[in-house]
């Protein structure tokens, strides 16, 4: 008779194993970053499918694309005034790399956690 109570026991066991892992993977992001120079303060860039550039303006060539991804911030200054009709206007932008210490891009902080302009972060 324990043999039956033992298999349920092992199945359910696996059953909420699965449905924690499960939980787990569906999170979009990590609450917090993952390593990175702890001299510089970590930015989430919440947004899909953002432009990173090579200068804090639109019309500067695109270095790469991201999507809800953790960096590395360097600095912020104003640049160009970015208008999105669903987010809002900013024209306060951020230098940032990657956690593993990519070249520099920058990002309008209207992508980024935290607001127009992105406390801890120092102006360039």
């Amino acid at each position: 008779m324990k043999r039956p109570i033992s298999r349920i026991a092992m199945g359910l066991a696996v059953a909420t194993l699965a449905v924690g892992g499960l939980a787990t993977t569906a999170q979009a992001s990590p609450a917090v970053a993952d390593g990175g120079d702890p001299t510089l303060t970590d930015v989430y860039i919440w947004a899909t499918n953002v432009n990173l550039r090579q200068e804090p303006t639109t019309n500067s060539p695109r270095l790469a694309v991201r999507s809800q991804w953790w960096a590395d911030a360097i600095c912020q200054k104003q640049g160009q005034t970015v208008h999105d009709p669903a987010v809002g206007t900013n024209n306060w932008w951020t230098a940032v790399m990657e956690l593993s210490g990519s070249d520099v891009a920058w990002v309008n902080n209207l992508y980024i956690r935290g607001g127009e302009k992105i406390a801890g972060v120092p102006d360039c």
